[in-house]
């Protein structure tokens, strides 16, 4: 058996970091852009072969990453630059391993886990339409497969929170689209943290920023920098303070964070993140690491002529003596959409069915949550029966079909939900038909349009006159049937 160990040299906090500048807008909606389910299903993506991942967690019994399995009995484990246990981890915290895995990727091994969070601290505004939030000067955004931690205290206007802490992945414009968010409670030790680019730096003030967070460090321990105390703009720093008047973190502690990271020839890499810089498709960063392809390089969910500014994707390669990364693979990761609220139907290996839909999981890229009173962990789909109520949210793949990225478990519920795409002949007033089910409405039926900033009421004329086959909408009402939804609201999505 030839085991190939490769030590990770992409500087792990690039995977959650975007190019330096002023943060701000940047998608809205909590899908990050959508598009109609393809006609036939496009070829499955994942790394199956690496021994070395940066990327969120999606299950435990060990440590899933990226679709492989990483045997952590013999790792240690970091979080927040403290030691830990495998047990201070959870599925949607975007974390760094270092190991070894078999050619054929069926035996990878954890040297090392580690995990930072991007942003830590009060949130000052949230808008629950766009899914978009600032906290630090950060702009967040949810999307469908951002999870929560299962406190009360995690409500749906996060203002109300005493502080969140965020994992997640920035693109270009510094938005970073959030894998994983925990509220904290009154035990939070008052620690405001922000990782991120060091830009407008003024040395003589001892000032710079991150996105729209002023950060003074006039008080500060300046630690790690390649020449003492000497911070450069672009830097990829950790800033850490408890004071914070709405503009300006009083930082106690700056920490260079580019310490870790060694490009050398030959050496293997895998990054998931967005595309923050584009010239071609041989020149472009992934969460600011240089890449480059070639005429081997394989694409997985589209070609190269899909790759630009703020694409999400996973690449992996070698790196050459220049320090550039040379793909051999780079996966796109398609939009998602779907989301179906529910009772199960059936149970059946590692397909579900939920109001007649067929449901697809898989155990290495399912990220399965149980908020019910059993709060089993690690949940996995062996663990699910009929009658659960469940919310899940992934991919309409095949057609007609879920691919599912995310499964919560809930306590049981009366509320069924439907995200999808109106099919093709699926439109008949005053019902709609999306992946087999027919949303039925009636005089009561509330309608609704969130495709902009703000979610706003409409008629039934308007939304009638507006949505079309494959027009993205949501319904929330009752299962009155084996496949159908009685609509108390129905609305117009992205």
């Amino acid at each position: 058996m030839n085991t190939l160990p490769r030590i990770i040299v992409a500087f792990f906090a690039t995977a959650i970091l975007g190019t330096a500048g002023c943060g701000g807008g940047g998608g809205g909606g909590d899908d990050g852009g959508v598009a109609p389910p393809p006609t036939s299903p496009p070829p499955t993506g994942g790394i199956t072969r690496s021994g070395v991942a940066v990327g969120p967690i999606t299950g435990f019994g060990s440590v899933i990453v990226n679709g492989v399995t990483y045997d952590t009995s013999s790792a240690t484990f970091t979080k927040d630059g403290q030691p830990a246990t495998q047990d201070d981890f959870s599925v949607g915290e975007v974390v760094l391993v270092k190991g070894s895995v078999d050619d054929d990727g069926s035996n990878a091994t954890a040297d090392s886990v580690e995990f930072d969070d991007v942003v830590e601290g009060p949130v000052s505004s949230h808008n629950t339409t766009t899914g978009e939030f600032v906290v630090l000067g950060q702009t967040v955004r949810i999307v469908a497969t951002t999870s929560f931690d299962d406190t009360p205290v995690c409500p749906a206007d996060l203002t109300q929170a005493i502080a969140v802490e965020v994992s997640g992945l920035a693109d270009a414009n510094g938005v970073i689209e959030a894998t994983r968010i925990d509220c904290r409670d009154a035990t939070w030790d008052g620690v405001l943290e922000v990782n991120g680019l060091v830009s407008g730096h003024n040395a003589g003030a001892q000032t710079f920023m991150i996105n729209a967070l002023e950060v003074d460090y006039s008080g500060a321990a300046v630690d790690n920098f390649p020449t003492a105390g000497v911070i450069n703009d672009g830097d990829p720093v950790e800033a850490k303070g408890t004071v914070f008047d709405g503009t300006t973190l009083d930082a106690t502690r700056v920490e260079y964070k580019g310490n870790r990271f060694a490009n050398d020839d030959g050496d293997f890499a895998e990054v998931e993140g967005f595309i923050t810089r584009f010239i071609s498709s041989t020149d472009f960063d992934v969460s600011g690491i240089l890449v480059t392809t070639n005429g081997s390089t394989v694409y997985e969910g589209g070609t190269a002529a899909d790759l630009g500014l703020n694409l999400k994707v996973e690449v992996d390669g070698n790196f050459d003596a220049s320090g550039i990364l040379v793909a051999t693979k780079v996966d796109i990761k398609s939009a998602t959409a779907v989301r179906v609220t529910g009772t199960l139907d059936s149970v059946s290996g590692n397909t579900l069915t939920i109001l007649g839909i067929t449901v697809n999981t898989d155990p290495l890229k399912t990220r399965f949550e149980d908020k019910s009173e059993a709060d089993i962990d690690p949940l996995r789909v062996g663990d699910l029966a009929t009658g659960n109520y469940v919310e899940i949210r992934g991919q309409e793949q095949p057609v007609g079909q879920i691919t599912a990225l995310l499964l919560e478990r809930e306590d049981s519920d009366t509320r069924t939900e439907l995200r999808g795409f109106v099919e093709v002949g699926g439109k008949s007033e005053p019902n709609l038909r999306v992946l087999g089910v027919t949303i039925v409405t009636s005089g009561a039926t509330v309608y609704r349009d969130s495709r902009g900033a703000t979610d706003v009421p409409i008629s039934a004329e308007v939304f009638w006159a507006t949505v079309q086959e494959g027009s993205l909408v949501d319904a929330r009402g009752t299962e009155s049937g084996d496949t159908t939804l009685t609509a108390t609201e129905l609305e117009l999505q992205m």
